[in-house]
């Protein structure tokens, strides 16, 4: 009865802002229906193209490269192992959101100007030292997770115009990534995500059949997992690959019904597999050990109008930044969105800076998923939630019960202890291990602040 109130509660709120939406704009011209058409997003679909957009994103270039530094077999388990262990841990935290919410909202909390964070639950629900390592590990790998993007974006255009090297045009990404300072929340990504996944499907396809187009290269081998250092390499590229779940928060407060994000989130995993499997699995069978040089997929294919096509947009990451540190200068609630873009400009100069310092797609984003990933997706937000229900008062008050083919709490409990060993073992621990030797053999080889990753010696 009481999670029956509860939710009415949390309904009741996003039924009257759309109201209230509906009401404003029933008087307006075309020009502001179009513009709710395009920019105002809060449904279930704008929440799955969000998060099927963001959960792969650049990563999709580099898992061919994970499976050369894994093998076949290995590849594809981890990415089934690792897309079911990212759903569960998405599930987690939308439910500590929901707790949060709806306590907050039984004391009369008004969050129309306010965008709810991961480390705000984490506050609201274990405390200050919560909050301050959910802050620390979420923010440090948002961070890292724009700098991916933006390399990422410097890497794919180098290959459709290499008159420019990859540097120089992380400059140019770097200014144009500035520009999502202007985009105010998760709320108003209607457009941007939907061109993200529409790109992100073309390249996932283009890569598979691209590569059986091609063929197998003349004396191709396939000799992965080699030694150990490429094997926790690779499969924390995709522990990092199925961790984009840093933004949970953010996307399911832009949702009118945030009690449906954990079947959204599913649903968009399942999708992000049928992309995954078949682009990373085609690539490797073509090209084989020659990925373990060539992190980015599209460099070994030929230069076509169909490969110039291909391309990942980026902004994602960025967003969340921009809310904690408009929260910091305390001009987050403000109604002038001007005022809340110049504030945010700041964020992005730490962005370009380490983007154009440490170039390495791949191998970073490795580094990212084994010390970042790992804590900020996985571990805490098992052990947060185990700790918010420990006590038999909070099981049953919970406003949502764990479903009975999981076992209730005895089967929720088990499963977030194999969470937290397993990845504290696997990821951080033979992870982080294997992916800074690999990072460190990177700065060795190629030095910060290289002028083109990866490029033929007379471009480098």
């Amino acid at each position: 009865m009481a999670s029956e109130k509860v939710e009415t509660v949390i309904a009741g709120n996003y039924l009257e802002m759309e109201r209230e939406g509906e009401e404003t704009n029933s008087n307006n011209s075309v020009r502001n229906k179009l513009s709710k058409f395009f920019w105002h997003g809060g449904s279930v679909y704008d929440a799955w193209f969000s998060c099927s957009s963001n959960q792969v994103a650049q990563v999709l270039l580099t898992l061919p490269y994970s499976f050369s530094q894994l093998g076949m077999l290995s590849g594809i388990l981890f990415q089934l192992f690792y897309g079911l262990m990212g759903s569960w841990t998405a599930y987690l935290i939308s439910v500590l959101y929901v707790e949060y919410r709806t306590r907050k909202e039984r004391e009369k909390v008004d969050f129309r100007n306010h965008v709810i964070q991961w480390f705000e639950v984490l506050d609201g629900l274990l405390g200050k030292h919560w909050r301050n390592i959910g802050l620390f590990f979420n923010c440090t790998f948002l961070l890292f997770g724009s700098v991916i993007q933006l390399i990422a974006c410097a890497s794919n255009i180098y290959y459709i115009n290499d008159n420019l090297d990859k540097r120089t045009w992380t400059y140019i990404f770097g200014a144009c990534c500035a520009t999502t300072v202007f985009i105010p929340s998760f709320h108003n990504y209607r457009i941007w995500s939907f061109v993200g996944l529409l790109m992100t499907t073309y390249t996932a396809w283009y890569l598979t059949i691209a590569s059986l187009l091609n063929g197998q290269v003349e004396g191709v081998k396939h000799s992965g997992p080699t030694t150990m250092v490429l094997y926790f390499t690779g499969a924390t590229n995709i522990l990092y690959t199925f961790g984009g779940h840093a933004v949970t928060v953010e996307i399911m407060h832009a949702m009118w019904k945030p009690q449906k994000f954990k079947t959204i989130y599913l649903i968009a995993t399942i999708y992000v597999l049928t992309l995954t499997l078949p682009s990373a699995s085609a690539v490797y069978w073509a090209f084989g050990d020659a990925l373990l040089t060539h992190s980015n997929a599209l460099a070994l294919l030929p230069k076509t109008k169909f490969r110039d096509s291909a391309f990942i947009t980026f902004g994602f990451a960025c967003t969340p930044l921009y809310f904690v540190w408009e929260k910091f200068i305390r001009v987050h609630e403000t109604k002038s969105l001007f005022k809340r873009a110049m504030a945010r400009l700041p964020v992005v100069i730490p962005i370009w800076f380490l983007a154009i310092v440490f170039p390495f797609f791949g191998p970073i984003n490795s580094s990212v998923g084994s010390l970042l990933v790992s804590f900020t997706v996985y571990i805490i937000p098992a052990l947060a939630h185990m700790l918010t229900f420990a006590s038999p008062s909070a099981r049953e008050n919970a406003v949502e019960q764990p479903p009975s083919f999981l076992g209730r709490w005895v089967g929720l409990y088990c499963t977030n202890i194999f969470v937290v060993v397993w990845v504290f073992i696997v990821g951080f621990g033979f992870g982080g291990w294997a992916s800074m030797v690999n990072f460190v053999h990177q700065i060795n080889t190629f030095g910060l602040f290289t002028k083109c990753y990866q490029c033929p010696p007379h471009k480098a």
